[in-house]
């Protein structure tokens, strides 16, 4: 599983960035984007994100 970013939801304030231990997350025009490759699975940034803006697919 991945970890998917509704960038319909997401505000941009990155917490999902800075919570990341895989370090997997960066910001690409003011929204979150996942690096698959670098996801490890562990749903960190889906329990971090204050606007429940990312799901693991």
């Amino acid at each position: 599983m991945v970890a998917i970013v509704d960038t319909n939801k997401c505000t941009g304030c990155e917490t999902c960035v800075s919570e990341c231990p895989a370090s997997a997350i960066a910001m690409e025009s003011d929204k979150a984007k996942v690096d698959k490759d670098m996801c490890v699975d562990c749903q960190t940034c889906v329990d971090a994100c204050p606007a429940e803006a990312i799901h693991m697919e």
